[in-house]
């Protein structure tokens, strides 16, 4: 599934990042399906504004984003469940985790809606994150790093060909993000699958194919 972006600006920060030099907003871009993108976004330039558009939760912007040669303004609601669905995943910075189910309630809901990855192969998943003792635990009583390696993983309960990232790693220290990282790159391998992280530094997580400004 290529990419396609065109002149693509967000309506709010219009102005304010007009006058800044940027990889993405207002250019042609083309990526191709398997690619693994890297674009360093610092505060106020539309990090988490650009992962939405691409997941389709916004549509104040001018430009064009197709997916296939499709433009994102004629999808219908049908057409966005099937993508999110088989072909995008998504990690959010704000994780939006069921905070009255434990972690393993959270990710057996997506497990049980794609049904692509064994009840054992999810368990094994928790325990490389160091989530095995978390099982049970209510999302809400669990730390803000173990809520970022929880919404990994549910991100990895489904096919896509394309996982989006925001910041995924914020609140993990060095050993756990490369656990994290390895995990995210197994899986995109076994799906053919690229990636776009987007995070305020940068960083070594991946052997990105390309890295950009935003």
């Amino acid at each position: 599934m290529q990419l396609q972006l065109s002149q693509l600006v967000p309506i709010p920060i219009r102005e304010k990042i007009s006058n800044r030099q940027s990889d993405v907003w207002l250019k042609e871009l083309s990526i191709s399906r398997g690619e693994r993108i890297f674009i360093q976004a610092p505060s106020g330039t539309g990090k988490t504004t650009f992962i939405h558009m691409l997941y389709g939760l916004r549509y104040d912007f001018d430009g064009r984003i197709s997916w296939n040669g499709k433009p994102l303004s004629a999808a219908q609601r049908e057409d966005w469940a099937e993508i999110r669905q088989k072909e995008l995943s998504v990690v959010f910075q704000d994780l939006r985790l069921f905070s009255d189910l434990s972690a393993w309630e959270n990710l057996e809901i997506k497990r049980n809606l794609t049904n692509t990855v064994t009840e054992d192969e999810m368990a094994q998943w928790l325990e490389r994150l160091g989530l095995k003792d978390k099982r049970n635990s209510l999302g809400q009583t669990l730390s803000y790093g173990e809520q970022q390696r929880v919404a990994i993983i549910r991100a990895l309960l489904q096919p896509f060909q394309w996982l989006l990232m925001d910041e995924p790693f914020s609140h993990l220290d060095k050993a756990n993000t490369a656990k994290a990282a390895a995990l995210i790159q197994e899986v995109a391998d076994r799906n053919n699958a690229g990636f776009i992280l987007v995070d305020l530094d940068e960083n070594d997580y991946f052997p990105y194919t390309k890295t950009m400004m935003l």
